[in-house]
Parts: C-alpha cells; structure tokens; sequence
C-alpha cells in the first residue's frame, strides 16, 4: 500500500521503534505485549545489547540492520525507514492511522497526514514531536501552514526550485574558462530548473512574475530587507549564485550545521564584492606570476619549467588562502605537498622563496654539499623552506617538501610532516599548523596514495585538523582526455566518501578563487576537516614547455592558442570598472620585469660576493650523530630485560626470553643486528627527550617478531 508513496524526508523510524513511547493505543495493546515499547519483549534483549534487530514474528515483516547504535543518542534523519524489508509493518501502522489516527505514536500521525496532503513536499512529511530529535538533527524549516494558504504552497515550491540548484547548480556552472569542449564530462542535470521543466515544481510560464515570500530556507539573508521575489528572479538568483563562475557540490555531506554554514556562505557572495585594496592585491599577485612566467621564458627557452601559463588564477588564491589562515585564525605555520604545475612559480611569488635561488637552479649554478650528504635533482622537484609576508602585517612560515615524480607520493609524507610540527609545538586543538595539498586532476583521480591520505583525514594520530586541497585541474593528463582517466564526472568526486564540501572554479575569475580560498581557510578554522577547491584552468604550452600538445589534443589547444591571458583580460576588467588606470598597470609591469633582472644578475654573482644575509646556501654544520658508549649500555640493559612481576604471554616468554638473551650476547661482543641498532637508536632519542613514532599494523611486534617494542601483560592488558 505505502510502496508507492512518495520518498519521505530521512527519520529515522526504526530508532524511534526502539525508544520507548508510552501509548494508550488498543492497537499496540493488541499486537504489542509492551505499552511502553514497539518492540516485543523477547526482541528487547537484542537492543539492550545495543544492537538494533527487529526480527520476524509470526510471520510479520520488520526492518533488520545489524550495526551497533548507542540506544541514548537521539535518532538521526540520516537512516530511512523506508525499506522493503519494513513494508509490511509501515502498512500495518499506516492502517491502524487510517481506522484511527491516536492508535499510533505521534510520528507516524504526523508522518501519514502529510503524505496525503498535497501541499506538503515529501521532503516535510516528517515532523518529529517535540524532543524526538535533538537539535543537532534538526533543520530549520519554516512553520507554514499549508491549509488553504497559496503563499505557502508557492513557497514550497519555490523551496524545491532552490533546492535542485544547490543539489545540480554545479552541473551548469560556467567553470571552464575555455568553454564547452567536447571531451568535458559533466552536463547539465535535467532536473534543474527552467523555464522549459517548470511543471516538475508545479508551476508553469504564467507564474514567471508570481511574487513569492522568502524565508528562513529560501534566500534567508535577503528576507529581512525584500519579503518577496518573482519566480523569474528567484530562479535568475539560483542560476547566479550556484551555476556561476563557481559551483558547489556539498549536498552528500551529513551534517545540516555544516551544509547550512556553506549555504548562507555561498548565498551572500554577490551581495559584497571585494574591495578596491583586494582587487589591487589580486593585481599585483597576477602580475608577478605572469611576469615571472615570461621572464623565465624568455632567459631560459629551453628549459623545463611545469609553468603556471594557464593557471595564474591560482596565485592570488593562494596568497589570500595563507594570509587569511595567519591574519585571522592564526596559522603560524604551513606545511605543502605539491604538485608539479606552477609550483616554481608560487614558491617565489607567493610562499617567499627568494628569486636568486629559483634562477641559480635554472641556471644550473645552484651548489649541492655532496660531502655533507646533499644530492642534486631536477628543478621542478625541489621544496623550500622560508616565510610569507601577510597581508596583514604578520609573517606565517611556508615549509613545501620535496617530491619525486611520482605523483601524489608527496601527501602522505606532507601530512605526517604537518602531524609532527604540530606534536612538536604543542600544538593540540590544530589551530597553529596547517597543512595544504596541492593535487593535479588526473593524478587525484588515479593514484592510490590520495585515497589512502583521505582515510587518514579524520584518524586518531594521523588526523592533521583538516587539510584545504586545491586542485590544479588542467583538464587533462599529459596527453589523456578527462573522459579516459577516470569512471567519475569529476576528478574531485573521491573526496566525496570523506564528506568534504567541493567547489568547482574557473580560473579566469580570480576573485571567485580568492573567496573561495578565503572560505577554504574559514572552513578548515570552524569544522577542522576536509575541504577541495577544484580550479579548472588549462596549459598553455602542454605537459611541459617542450611538449606540443596539439599532436594529440588539436580541438583544446586551438582555444587555447585564441584565449587572452588572465592578467590581461583581468585589468581589462579592472580600468572598465574603474579600479585602474591602464598606465598605473603598465608602470607596474615595468617594474616587476625590472626587479626581476636585478634579482637574476645577482644570482651570477659568486656567492662570496654577496652579503652575509644573501648567502642562503652557506655550509651546513657537520653534526655528530655518534652516542656515548656507556649511553648504549643503559639502552641495551633496558631493551633486553622484561620488568618484575610482568605476566608474559606463556608462549611468548621463552622465545622472548631466547630472544633478548641474544641480543645482549650480540651486544657484548660488539655485534649487532638491524633490529638491535634500530632499538638502541630509537632509545638514544627518547633519552635525549625526543618523542619517536612508527606508524603502521605490527610496528610493536615487528613483522617478524624481530622488534618487541611493546610488551603486553597477559592479566592487565
């Protein structure tokens, strides 16, 4: 009977069949032994088990679910009670309503007389009596009246519209910056709303100028000063703020605190533009990233450089990505995983990498200390170490590791270097360190370790507060075409499984990624979790300056080859607004192209020649990592000895015991083995104060039973 009703809201029934609900009910009575329960009485064990089974009985149908659930917590909206296996009960108490309505608990009362009014949305039929639900569970949701109330229908409507844009908006985002291409894998969803599928929502082409009142779910922040909007313009409205130069997919995500946070965010972006000074920084950042491109170009044709052409958008996100984590939720530090795309120009241009060094590198000048341990490497693969000076006045530090060119290898190596910066200055609730991951899109779709640092995001002792991963989506994989690199519409959708809100940007719209950057750092400072900025951009000149990418993609890289620059088409932008003058932007071109070629004739200067604060490459120190002998001694007496009356397992103790005695044996005639030196090293460390950690399923006992690290009482533990 209920199969073919419409899909409710997420309650959770079958929690509230466990929780006890006094009824009067002579239904109950008569099919319930209990008056304080839904359940049987010989079902009750299975829940005081705390584990949720509803099992048949005499021949009856229940829903059956075998997770372990905590019977105090407050039923969540996320489980649906609306499973096969729970037809025939949904039926039984959908009659017993029909005979009469108080034979059931409230819920179902509420629930079955808003299925079958219809004015109200499937997606409002339930509602929980009072404190059914903690609020943790609950939405806002406004308390209209639907009995004759045509302002109220058209507003449920219209809150349907407002929903399928934040749920497909994305889908018709203008996010590419070189426009529809045939290889793109995403395409409109059907289902968003147009003047052409107005009927899905109930209205038609003659209610485009019907006024509708707004409310605490549609266009909230608008509400206080215009109480009402045409359909045509609720819709032109949903189209600017979810299907513009950005799109938003945050709609898997569980939590309603988190998806309304996004929401009002998202909602309120057009309403404030950046200001004359931010527009300015975005200016001079763009500047400087697009100068350093052409002046690399043009001292060093040759060269392999993974240039930024294509993607300078990036730049000035960045920059305001750091400065809002230091200036306003005071990140002292920043950790960075990279990828190879424009990483040697924003190490210069936004993390503070001085540009002597950068162009030492190019020039293939740059001194390695071979003797001391030092070893070269191509250009591209190189971290740094240095500083950033905020937009506020303050400095945050900038620490890039290096990485090979194995793709994404570097993230879980960048995540445990961010998880011990924090351990090592204390810093517990996350807020002091930061750390950022810079991800290519085919190589996040198609390498491993993503998917394995991803399950690390919200694990005890790997979890790092929340990582902001910037996507540098070329739209391609050197020279493989979206469409055959991956079984999923965006390269982004993995992060979905960790629940991370995902933003889709054009790259050509350099203040739609320095806010969405801005609400990255805002997110990451309030939730402590995950969050993707997806910015769609393109490479100018193929894998790399050498590459001809037209042999094999001639379609993408004749638009390529017509498309403007950003900085051009931005200052375009900026003098027909308002905001500058042409020949204040051309002087300050001139100016950085000349800063440039002062830094680069600096950079052929012998490096005794330059100032003691220049000589960024001075010696390392020769440190002795040696340890006393007696130290050793202590080390080995404690790692070969069991303390008293400690309960070893009784097969455990005698091969320990064989195998310690081995181990000082070794020891005392001057010979160890790999596991023996690995514990006296180990040892030498925490004796020093040094905290050390092997992360991994058998770093106690050793894969081979060669560690013992970690001994275990067999009566305690």
């Amino acid at each position: 009977m209920l199969r073919s009703l419409r899909c409710a809201s997420r309650c959770e029934a079958v929690k509230t069949l466990a929780a006890p609900q006094r009824t009067s009910s002579a239904y109950v009575r008569r099919h319930r032994p209990s008056q304080t329960s839904f359940v049987p009485k010989s079902q009750q064990a299975c829940f005081s088990s705390g584990v949720r089974a509803l099992l048949p009985v005499k021949g009856r149908s229940y829903a059956t679910a075998a997770e372990a659930v905590d019977l105090s917590a407050p039923p969540s909206p996320i489980d649906s009670f609306l499973q096969g296996g729970a037809a025939n009960y949904i039926d039984e108490m959908y009659l017993a309503w029909k005979a009469n309505p108080k034979d059931v608990h409230v819920s179902w009362q509420t629930y079955f007389r808003n299925m079958e009014d219809p004015t109200v949305l499937s997606t409002q039929a339930f509602g929980p009596p009072p404190g059914l639900m903690s609020s943790r569970y609950t939405e806002d949701t406004p308390v209209i009246s639907a009995a004759g109330s045509s302002d109220a229908v058209n507003y449920l409507k219209a809150q349907s519209i407002a929903r399928a844009f934040q749920e497909y908006g994305h889908t018709k985002a203008k996010i590419n910056p070189l426009g529809d291409i045939d290889n793109g894998t995403i395409h409109t969803h059907p289902d968003l709303p147009s003047s052409s599928n107005l009927s899905k929502y109930g209205f038609t082409t003659a209610d485009l100028d019907r006024e509708i009142p707004l409310g605490p779910d549609l266009f909230s922040h608008l509400a206080n000063s215009t109480k009402t909007m045409s359909l045509r313009d609720i819709i032109a409205t949903c189209e600017k703020v979810y299907s513009g130069s950005f799109g938003v997919e945050y709609r898997h995500i569980s939590d309603p605190a988190k998806r309304d946070w996004i929401r009002q965010r998202v909602e309120t972006y057009h309403a404030s533009a950046p200001s004359p000074a931010e527009k300015q920084r975005i200016l001079d950042t763009l500047i400087w990233a697009t100068s350093l491109e052409r002046f690399l170009a043009t001292k060093f044709p040759n060269e392999k450089r993974f240039g930024l052409d294509g993607a300078e958008g990036l730049a000035p996100g960045l920059a305001a990505l750091m400065d809002r984590c230091a200036d306003v939720h005071g990140v002292r530090d920043i950790v960075i995983g990279s990828c190879h795309r424009g990483r040697m120009n924003v190490m210069s241009t936004v993390y503070g990498k001085d540009f002597e060094t950068l162009f030492r590198q190019f020039a293939g000048t740059e001194k390695f200390d071979v003797e001391g341990g030092q070893t070269g490497d191509v250009k591209y693969h190189f971290g740094m170490e240095g500083e950033r000076a905020t937009a506020g006045g303050g400095v945050v530090g900038v620490e890039m590791l290096p990485n090979p060119s194995h793709l994404e290898a570097v993230d879980p190596v960048a995540q445990g270097k961010a998880k011990a910066v924090q351990e090592i200055q204390g810093d517990v609730d996350q807020s002091k360190v930061m750390f950022m991951a810079l991800h290519g899109d085919a190589a996040f779709s198609g390498q491993g370790p993503v998917y394995e640092t991803l399950n690390l995001s919200a694990l005890k002792g790997y979890e790092v507060g929340g990582t902001v991963r910037v996507m540098v989506n070329n739209q391609i994989g050197f020279t493989t075409d979206s469409p055959d690199s991956r079984s999923t519409p965006y390269c982004s959708d993995l992060a979905k499984y960790i629940e991370a809100p995902i933003f889709h940007v054009n790259a050509d719209d350099p203040e739609a990624v320095v806010f969405l950057c801005k609400l990255a750092a805002d997110w990451r400072a309030e939730f402590r979790s995950d969050i993707v900025i997806d910015v769609n951009c393109y490479r100018r000149f193929g894998h790399n300056e050498i590459d001809q990418a037209s042999f094999t993609q001639p379609e993408m890289y004749k638009r390529i080859a017509a498309q403007p620059a950003l900085l051009e088409k931005y200052v375009e932008k900026l003098v027909g607004e308002g905001t500058m003058q042409a020949e204040v932007v051309e002087e300050q071109k001139r100016w950085v192209w000349e800063q440039l070629e002062e830094k680069l004739a600096r950079s052929k200067l012998p490096i005794e020649d330059l100032e003691p604060g220049d000589k960024a490459t001075s010696e390392l120190l020769s440190i002795s990592t040696a340890v006393e002998e007696t130290t050793l001694s202590t080390i080995a007496k404690a790692i070969t000895s069991v303390p008293e009356g400690f309960n070893l397992h009784r097969n455990l103790h005698r091969n320990l015991q064989r195998i310690l005695a081995a181990k000082k044996q070794a020891f005392d005639a001057g010979v160890v083995d790999w596991s023996t030196a690995e514990a006296l090293a180990f040892g030498s460390l925490v004796l020093e104060g040094k905290p050390v950690r092997i992360s991994g399923q058998d770093v106690e006992r050793g894969t081979f039973s060669q560690r013992h690290s970690v001994l275990h009482d067999q009566t305690t533990h």
